[in-house]
């Protein structure tokens, strides 16, 4: 398949794969239980096949230092006045020192993979050095994983692709806390303007990233 680069240089980048999302226990913003186990699965089993491929996994968790870093931004600021919305939880969620902001179990190798935990916005490169991360180490080609698909995944796929990186979303890798109606909206967009769309298992069969 070509994906429009000459030559494939790929990395994981795992968006919000913490327990403020996916730990029931702890989550502020959480993701169905069953939603939460599935994608934990599904990104545990491509980034053990990633790691075997040579393929670096790129951690991207969100984390505040207090709760005026999360309430500058004016829409959030409407969800956390709004009882009804998922989103309530906003100026609450993954303050620095709160459990939410670590990365569910065997989902992190700390001996092999990279971790961004400045993130503060949907955009994955705002605020943070992904961009220098990457293109320090010639990636060109990212794989996008994470929640939640129809904010952070679309933010930062769009970002991703102005920016020139060649992008493929891990269709079963990534899942919403809203509605499934907005993860298949999301996917349509992504797909239709920004970058590939494709299951793990057909990812994981791509002769472009095997031996990568």
């Amino acid at each position: 398949m070509n994906l429009g680069v000459d030559k494939v240089k790929a990395a994981i980048v795992a968006i919000d794969l913490h327990r403020g999302h996916l730990d029931m226990s702890v989550a502020t913003m959480p993701a169905a239980p069953d939603v939460a186990a599935r994608v934990v699965e599904t990104n545990r089993q491509l980034m053990a096949w990633a790691r075997g491929a040579g393929i670096p996994v790129v951690h991207l968790v969100t984390q505040y230092r207090d709760a005026e870093e999360i309430r500058v931004n004016p829409f959030w600021r409407t969800r956390a006045e709004d009882p009804n919305n998922p989103r309530k939880n906003v100026l609450r969620h993954n303050i620095i020192g709160m459990p939410g902001g670590e990365i569910m179990p065997g989902l992190h190798d700390p001996g092999r993979d990279w971790v961004v935990n400045t993130k503060k916005r949907y955009n994955c490169f705002v605020a943070t050095d992904l961009d220098l991360l990457l293109r320090s180490h010639g990636i060109n080609t990212l794989i996008v994983t994470g929640v939640n698909t129809n904010s952070c995944v679309l933010s930062t796929v769009t970002a991703a692709c102005s920016m020139d990186y060649a992008v493929v979303v891990a269709s079963d890798c990534v899942d919403t806390m809203d509605k499934p109606e907005l993860h298949d909206a999301a996917l349509l967009c992504i797909r239709t303007a920004f970058g590939f769309v494709m299951t793990s298992r057909e990812i994981m069969g791509l002769p472009d990233f095997n031996g990568a």
